[in-house]
């Protein structure tokens, strides 16, 4: 099972205020497939995520959702669709598990509407499917980094969508729980077909998780297209300013980068 849903960015132009962080950008998010976002820090990585997801309107340009401006779209409707999880997401004080993943239901209810067998069933496959279902009474103090960010994933899931935008979902995780979200995130991939765009800062995780990558470089697309396609030490050396060697991993047959110092001249 594969999402039918199509996210298109046509020739974005985005910025604060005065200053521009992206400029004549395009973007295919292909559907069905998990697209990693790399490429320096200030290179307008998130604030890419943030104009996919209609936190941020381009200056010039669009994105299109099916074919349609998602800045025209009714915020329900979207929200259906498309699902983000920001960077360092807050969460209220004391609140269980299962209240904060079934705030994913939001979409589907207006200031009438009650709480309905079909949004227990949704919240439940949420937790299931984050492996969450044991955590559900506990709060979300109580839980380690990787339990929450399968919290806030589940949250995402809740609301049946069938594309997810993750900002640095493994930012400030150790070793162990960066794989365990990625891991889970290509499990949803595979066997929901959910198509997934990630911003991530380690470049081999992203070669080793993504179908396809998206390299960034001052504000525009350096390079697209598979791992391999992308991830080689002429791209590192122009995009990170850093001297490497790129290998093929012998576990997972990715592109494997090992940095080797600061590139000169």
């Amino acid at each position: 099972m594969t999402t039918d849903h199509h996210l298109i960015a046509e020739n974005l132009r985005l910025g604060y205020k005065d200053h521009i962080v992206v400029d004549s950008l395009d973007l295919d998010v292909l559907p069905g497939r998990i697209t990693a976002v790399v490429g320096a820090n200030a290179c307008g990585k998130s604030t890419l995520l943030r104009s996919l997801s209609r936190l941020l309107t381009p200056r010039e340009g669009r994105v299109l959702l099916d074919g349609k401006d998602i800045h025209r779209l009714p915020a329900r409707e979207l929200a259906r669709t498309l699902g983000l999880l920001p960077q360092s997401p807050l969460a209220p004080d004391g609140i269980t598990v299962g209240d904060l993943v079934g705030r994913g239901r939001h979409p589907y209810h207006s200031v009438f509407s009650r709480w309905s067998v079909e949004d227990d069933r949704a919240v439940a496959a949420a937790l299931d499917a984050a492996r969450i279902a044991d955590l559900a009474e506990r709060t979300i103090d109580e839980l380690s980094g990787g339990q929450r960010q399968r919290v806030w994933i589940a949250m995402a899931l809740a609301q049946t969508t069938d594309l997810l935008l993750l900002d640095e979902p493994t930012t400030f995780l150790d070793v162990s729980h960066q794989i365990e979200v990625l891991e889970l995130l290509a499990e949803l991939n595979r066997e929901r077909g959910t198509t997934i765009v990630m911003v991530l800062h380690d470049l081999n995780l992203a070669a080793r998780y993504a179908h396809r990558l998206v390299a960034l470089a001052d504000g525009r697309v350096h390079s697209a297209g598979e791992p391999a396609e992308v991830l080689t030490e002429d791209t590192v050396r122009a995009v990170f300013g850093l001297e490497s060697r790129v290998i093929t991993d012998p576990t997972s047959g990715a592109p494997l980068m090992l940095p080797l110092g600061v590139a000169r001249g």
